[in-house]
Order: structure tokens, then C-alpha cells, then sequence
């Protein structure tokens, strides 16, 4: 997504490094999410400077210039990548922005090459709204992947992607 204009409102996905200073507080948004209803050792949010990584492409939701969502895609092989760090600011919500933000970062992982792409989110009560996102975007549960190991807070989701879909 590049740009695009609703009245005086411009909306843009770009990628941008996590480190830029206007985003603490989707970072901290995001850190007191997690921490709300889940205990320490189920958290998997990696932090923010890890997120600066070669595998990492990170980016950031603005509307009006002003950053109202994040989400990264983690490359774990050649053809397998990972959702991490994707989050709507509470005030914003309802708008389809998530949707929006989820499409792209599926978009973006199909053009890069990924087959399939991947996601652990919590099992609480407060995930329900994410899980049902993911869902209908399309992706299933699924087992443990990558380094992560089988967890009663967490729920795993997968999609395959293809070129035609």
C-alpha cells in the first residue's frame, strides 16, 4: 500500500525501521497488551531493537502522518515467514485497519516468495478479536513451529500462500 486519500486523512504502509521515535507509543500499546492477561513465560513479543534484523520487514501504519498500527514479517526459511508485532492503537479500532494491515503484510510476505506464512497469538480472552482476524483471513491452526514449543497461552495459525490467491 502506498497512499491513500479520504477526504483530508491520508493512509500509508510503508516499511520503516521499529526504532523511529514517533512509534513508542504503539510499542507500548503493544508491550501492555501482552502483558495484560498473559503470564511472562507465554509471552513471545520480541523487543523492539530485535526487530531490526536483515530477516525483518517491518512496517508502520500512518494516517496523517501520525502511526496508528505496526506489524512485521519475519523470514524463518526461504519459503516460510512469521507475523510479529502487529497492532491497531485501541482508538482507531473498528475501521478495518487490522484487516488492512494483516492483507499487506500477507501481500508483501506472497511477493517476497514465502509459501507460508505464520503466527502465534494468545489464547486469553483478549486474543479473540485477533484469532477471529486471522481466521478470516484465512489461516488455520496449527501445531508449534519454529522454536516455539507447545503452550496453553498460546494459539498457533498458519497460512499457505500462492501466487493466484
Amino acid at each position: 500500500m502506498s497512499q491513500t486519500s479520504d477526504r483530508d486523512q491520508t493512509m500509508c504502509l510503508r516499511r520503516e525501521s521499529p526504532l523511529t521515535e514517533d512509534l513508542e507509543l504503539l510499542f507500548q500499546r503493544h508491550t501492555r497488551d501482552m502483558h495484560a492477561d498473559t503470564p511472562p513465560e507465554s509471552i513471545h513479543m520480541m523487543p523492539r531493537e530485535a526487530l531490526v534484523h536483515p530477516e525483518i520487514d517491518f512496517f508502520v501504519l500512518r494516517e496523517a502522518d501520525r502511526a496508528i498500527g505496526m506489524g512485521a514479517v519475519k523470514r524463518m526459511n526461504v519459503d516460510h515467514g512469521e507475523i510479529k508485532s502487529m497492532h491497531v492503537l485501541d482508538e482507531v479500532r473498528g475501521r478495518g485497519l487490522a484487516r488492512l494491515l494483516l492483507d499487506e503484510l500477507i501481500g508483501h510476505a506472497r511477493s517476497a516468495g514465502l509459501t507460508r506464512l505464520s503466527l502465534e497469538t494468545g489464547t486469553q480472552a483478549s486474543f479473540l478479536p485477533a484469532r477471529k482476524l486471522y481466521e478470516r483471513a484465512g489461516f488455520v491452526e496449527c501445531g508449534p513451529f519454529g522454536d516455539y514449543r507447545l503452550d496453553p497461552n498460546s494459539v498457533y495459525m498458519t497460512l499457505t500462500l500462492s501466487s493466484g490467491e
